[in-house]
């Protein structure tokens, strides 16, 4: 968990005001979303704690479900995965061709492939998005 939430940390940054993220998202903390609001705030520690209960959540979502699909995963495949699923969201992780070669052998290096294809916020290649995902196939693989 800890390499996710490092991975996560270096692409996200730290905002201790809510802001708009490229998508559009109010977005504050380390790219936290769930319930924030315009002209919220956070401390420092707060941000930090909400980043850990996000990837927490994501960790136990993507583990109960690797589980499901008799698919087993090691600590580095699940740390990119959690990196991943927290910019894009479970659902869309869930609908997604890199889920389905995942599912099938999770050893595909197809899947390297498939990461980089989630390069895009509001329609435009985002330079952040692509080395993010260098990063997190990167990781998937070691």
């Amino acid at each position: 968990m800890e390499n996710a939430i490092s991975l996560i940390k270096r692409f996200e940054g730290l905002s201790l005001s809510a802001y708009r993220c490229p998508a559009g998202v109010w977005t504050i903390g380390w790219g936290h979303t769930k319930n924030v609001r315009p002209l919220m705030s956070v401390s420092h520690a707060e941000a930090d704690e909400l980043l850990r209960n996000d990837v927490s959540e994501i960790f136990t979502k993507l583990t109960q479900l690797s589980a499901e699909a008799n698919v087993t995963l090691s600590s580095n495949q699940l740390s990119a995965l959690t990196s991943f699923i927290f910019n894009v969201g479970f659902s869309a992780f869930r609908r997604s061709t890199l889920w389905k070669l995942i599912r099938e052998n999770p050893d595909n290096p197809d899947i390297a492939r498939q990461f980089a294809k989630w390069k895009y916020a509001a329609g435009k290649v985002m330079s952040g998005l692509v080395r993010r995902r260098r990063e997190e196939a990167t990781l998937y693989f070691k």
